[in-house]
């Protein structure tokens, strides 16, 4: 037997093979499971949702759309340009002479439809004015404090570019659907957040404490639960004054939102804190003499963060479409105020419709922003739970 140094384990041999056994070495890349936390599982199952990726993005530009409206918006949307109900002019590549690369528009002319009386726009192809990017116009205050005119596409001097048309005061509803989008969409993101707010604490200290505490919880979300919504809101928001300025209005309409849709998410969490509240984890946290405000703080609530931050995701589109319904109806946000619901107003006429039907728009917007969010919510949903199929 070879001699053996000091400390040096002994070799075994197989008694099968006679030979050194094999150690098995992990693959990293297919073992990652195994090591990773439960936000890289999230994460990882998420992006193979490739639906709820491309609206994650759609999300995003909508937001950024939001955030730089002065700079995309090629005018000012309370601006008039003098052309009522015109149709939309995009731009175009084909011309008399053959294709060119640079866009380009035709100048309108306005004539008066004899049989109908009224005013009609047809294109004079004998003006011709070039798309430009990054142009001199308007001045306005970015983010509300940095003086700027530049904005991201605009026309030659002369010309005009109505990507959506133009509204009854000749206002480019391209810009108005723009700038709406700031408010309809934050409206969103502030009424959910509140609604969180309430609804953890409430079916937080529910489903915690239970006893009584749970019994008045849970009458209180059933009652608000059982009043049609449509009249509750309008009821509510009737009673905002009507000499309030569109600010507080903004604002109003943001707590009365979120005062009724947070009963769903304290549901969610009464029933999980029901379940967790006789876990190891949670009694190992009691008798180590931990607060009841941090068992809940530091060991309850993280345990399923991910499922109420799939919860808010789904319930963005719903405050977007409250805000829209009560606008829509006169009774949300009204002008100057520009909102998808305030724009969605001049389509209520069936005339107007008929004459402009470009003026359906911003409805188009807020069927793109809640399937976006619907679509994220359900990759949220299904990624929250990652150990269902880890990869």
């Amino acid at each position: 037997m070879p001699d053996k140094k000091p400390n040096e384990p002994l070799e075994r041999l197989d008694p099968n093979t006679k030979e050194k056994p094999k150690i098995e070495q992990l693959d990293p890349a297919k073992d990652r499971a195994y090591v990773a936390s439960q936000w890289q599982l999230m994460w990882w199952k998420f992006i193979r949702h490739r639906l709820a990726v491309i609206s994650a993005v759609v999300i995003v530009l909508l937001y950024g759309t939001a955030i730089f409206a002065e700079f995309i918006a090629p005018y000012n949307p309370q601006r008039r340009t003098g052309n009522p109900y015109s149709g939309p002019v995009v731009p175009q590549f084909r011309h008399e002479d053959g294709f060119q690369l640079r866009p380009f528009v035709y100048g309108l002319t306005s004539e008066m439809d004899m049989t109908t009386f009224r005013r009609v726009y047809v294109l004079d192809e004998t003006e011709q004015y070039s798309l430009q990017f990054f142009v001199r116009g308007e001045p306005y205050k970015l983010f509300g404090f940095i003086p700027a005119d530049l904005r991201l596409f605009g026309v030659e001097e002369g010309g005009a570019i109505y990507l959506m048309g133009t509204d009854q005061l000749g206002r480019d509803v391209f810009s108005r659907v723009i700038y709406g989008a700031r408010i309809s969409l934050s409206i969103g993101l502030v009424g959910v957040v509140l609604g969180l707010i309430l609804g953890i604490f409430f079916g937080g200290i529910s489903g915690y404490f239970g006893g009584i505490t749970d019994m008045v919880v849970q009458r209180i979300i059933e009652i608000l639960r059982s009043f049609p919504s449509i009249p509750l809101w309008m009821a509510l928001a009737a009673a905002l004054p009507a000499d309030w300025s569109p600010i507080l209005v903004y604002f109003g309409i943001t707590v009365i939102l979120s005062l009724i849709g947070w009963t769903g998410l304290a549901r969610v969490v009464r029933g999980r804190f029901l379940s967790l509240r006789g876990e190891d984890f949670v009694l190992a946290a009691r008798l180590s003499g931990a607060s009841e405000a941090r068992v809940i703080r530091k060991h309850m609530l993280p345990s399923f963060m991910s499922h109420i931050i799939a919860s808010m995701t789904l319930a963005i589109p719903g405050m977007i479409l409250a805000e829209t319904s009560l606008s829509f109806l006169g009774i949300g946000l009204r002008p100057p105020v520009v909102s998808w619901g305030v724009l969605l107003q001049d389509a209520q006429n069936i005339h107007a419709v008929a004459m402009a039907p470009w003026l359906m728009y911003p409805g188009l917007a807020v069927v793109v922003a809640v399937l976006a969010f619907n679509f994220v919510g359900d990759g949220l949903r299904d990624a929250a739970d990652p150990y269902s199929s880890a990869t």
